[in-house]
């Protein structure tokens, strides 16, 4: 453990505070958000102030970049996970078209960013009242700032019967839950029958996500000959965001023999030993399931007290509105930007960019009327080779809320297709190197 790192990881200490009073009143922290951080690069001793990122995915990465790059501050960075796993362009693995190993990258060049030290645990719970962060093996990591990009959880209690199916029906909206849903799908291509498949109301991570993986078991169903459908069950009228649902429905019609699309069906209940659904249209049996739940924010946000379904932030610092000394990002927080990998990497570079900012002392830049958040760069795949494009720009003025535009690819083209692989690639290598 570097110097700097110890300076901030406690086991217990009085308060949670190594500032005296006197200094915080000094530096702002009481005083509001725009000054909090202002000053306080010589609080303890010598050392840095102290960045806590929690989650190494897209969000996360796109903080720790920024603030490694302004190198105004220790960085700690919490991530359980060995490697970094894409869900972005995941469809095609889980599909069983495409590979693993071009989904999972190495770490070891953020480790190596100057200021970063990356903790392989899993957070358990905040404290905001000590500013700590407390580990899963009972360590506690203190913090000036926190920043939070923990990712989704699964509304589970939404679907009666669904937690005692848990292991039969892998969700794989998560990193690494892959795996066991390609193993689904490889039984359905073998073995035939019915599959079905859903999607929830929104909001949820990747809108088009489901869409897109039933579209791709559906080329292989055709390029296999396998003897069987796939009923994907829709909660929503139409595919969602509404911007997407033509351009969808009319790649949905290419697999009209295979996919048999059934809008306004909520999913009510669960019996995976008579594998059977309770539908708001009736009961409807199926040999194979994925069943894409209803979403809301990881536990830690509920826990600290930072909102219910999702966290209750500011815009566009995307600052917790409970907490000046938390910043929130990624497909936790609740604003109304798209819950996208592309998002989520611009939304922790702007924040890790802020906290720089106040850092040093920096006044806050004064509105200048509209004012544009992270740009939302999306590919549907519709096939192994052809995707459908879709790009979000979200813009705000202050005390209204945002307006999305959605610039959105008529049909599907090779064009697109070989372009989302491209994207892909390039913010691998930003977000990891």
């Amino acid at each position: 453990m570097s110097d700097a790192l110890r300076l901030h990881t406690t086991t217990s200490q009085p308060n949670g505070s190594a500032w005296p009073r006197r200094r915080v009143l000094q530096t702002g922290l009481a005083v509001g958000p725009a000054a909090w951080l202002a000053g306080c690069a010589n609080v303890v001793g010598q050392a840095k102030p102290h960045v806590v990122v929690v989650g190494g995915g897209w969000g996360g990465l796109g903080a720790v970049r920024a603030l490694a790059r302004e190198q105004v501050a220790a960085i700690t960075l919490i991530e359980p996970n060995e490697r970094f796993m894409s869900c972005p362009m995941s469809g095609h693995y889980v599909a069983g078209a495409g590979s693993l190993d071009e989904l999972l990258h190495s770490y070891q060049r953020v480790e190596a960013l100057p200021g970063v030290q990356r903790l392989r645990a899993r957070a358990q719970a905040i404290e905001r009242d000590r500013r700590e962060v407390v580990l899963d093996g009972g360590q506690r990591v203190r913090y000036d700032a926190l920043v939070l990009s923990p990712g989704i959880e699964y509304m589970e209690d939404s679907l009666p019967g669904f937690a005692q199916a848990r292991e039969a029906l892998p969700v794989g909206f998560r990193a690494f839950e892959h795996q066991a849903v390609r193993a689904q799908v490889e039984r359905f291509l073998a073995q035939g029958g019915t599959f079905v498949m859903s999607a929830p109301k929104p909001p949820y991570r990747c809108p088009p996500a489901p869409y897109e993986r039933a579209m791709l078991i559906a080329e292989q169903v055709k390029k296999r000959g396998v003897r069987g459908k796939i009923v994907f069950l829709d909660a929503n009228p139409a595919p969602t965001p509404a911007p997407i649902a033509q351009p969808i429905l009319g790649a949905l019609r290419a697999y009209a023999d295979v996919i048999d699309y059934r809008p306004n069906v909520e999913l009510q209940a669960v019996d995976a030993g008579r594998r059977a659904l309770q539908t708001s249209a009736g009961e409807l049996r199926y040999d194979h399931a994925n069943l894409v739940l209803p979403m809301r924010a990881h536990a830690l946000v509920r826990q600290a007290g930072l909102g219910q379904r999702w966290a209750d932030v500011l815009l566009p610092s995307f600052q917790a509105k409970a907490d000046a000394h938390i910043f929130v990002i990624g497909d936790a927080q609740g604003s109304p930007q798209p819950k996208s990998g592309q998002v989520a990497f611009g939304q922790g570079r702007a924040v890790g960019e802020e906290i720089a900012r106040r850092l040093r002392g920096e006044a806050a830049p004064a509105p200048k009327g509209e004012v544009e958040l992270p740009l939302g760069i999306c590919w549907a795949a519709t096939s192994h080779d052809e995707a459908i494009n879709v790009n979000v720009v979200t813009t705000m003025v202050a005390g209204e809320a945002p307006k999305l535009r959605f610039t959105v690819d008529p049909k599907p083209s090779a064009r697109s297709g070989t372009a989302a692989w491209s994207w892909a690639r390039g913010i691998w290598r930003a977000m990891l190197g």
